[in-house]
């Protein structure tokens, strides 16, 4: 299974702004201007960009609507996929611009940054329900860790986020309680 390019890198950008939402254990790392550019660097967008507080304070309250995206099922993310793209007012349109081939937009370039990442998750989860993937959206299976993730491995099988070191950390200590049963 693997989403067209623009699919990925809108999922992608998704996970890592859901995942600046406070854990089971740390806080929220989506809370000064240094924050913000660091994550508008790691996941670029097109069009007007103000990086200033009300930008960010925006930005910081659609986190939990997306957030929710990892909690219900397939046919429950349509209806919030739709409201989505209504409250952006979507018009998909194909453009081509930078290093990217053809793709989607739906909001204009001068629509509020938050309307436009809204808008490109809901646009990315939309690919998401239609391939019949939604299984792959998922929570990390670690005890300790609500972190969010797509599983874009071959078989499905991914249990853990990127976020941490769960998998190898929920590893070892399987290990190691089945190396006390072993001696007890």
């Amino acid at each position: 299974m693997v989403f067209i390019r623009d699919t990925q890198r809108a999922l992608a950008a998704t996970v890592d702004l859901v995942n600046t939402l406070p854990g089971v254990d740390d806080a929220d790392t989506l809370q000064t201007l240094d924050d913000f550019d660091a994550y508008l660097r790691a996941n670029p967008y097109t069009g007007r960009i103000r990086r200033d507080r009300a930008e960010l304070e925006a930005v910081r309250s659609i986190r939990p609507r997306l957030r929710e995206l990892w909690t219900v099922d397939r046919v429950a993310a349509v209806d919030l996929v739709n409201e989505m793209l209504r409250d952006g007012r979507a018009l998909p349109q194909l453009v081509i611009h930078d290093e990217y081939d053809w793709h989607i937009h739906a909001t204009s370039d001068e629509a509020p940054l938050a309307t436009r990442i809204l808008v490109e998750a809901a646009m990315a989860f939309v690919d998401v329900i239609r391939s019949d993937e939604y299984g792959r959206v998922r929570i990390c299976a670690a005890d300790d860790c609500d972190s969010v993730y797509v599983d874009y491995s071959r078989n499905g099988s991914k249990r853990y986020c990127d976020t941490g070191n769960c998998g190898n950390r929920m590893n070892v200590n399987a290990y190691r309680e089945r190396k006390a049963r072993e001696s007890g």
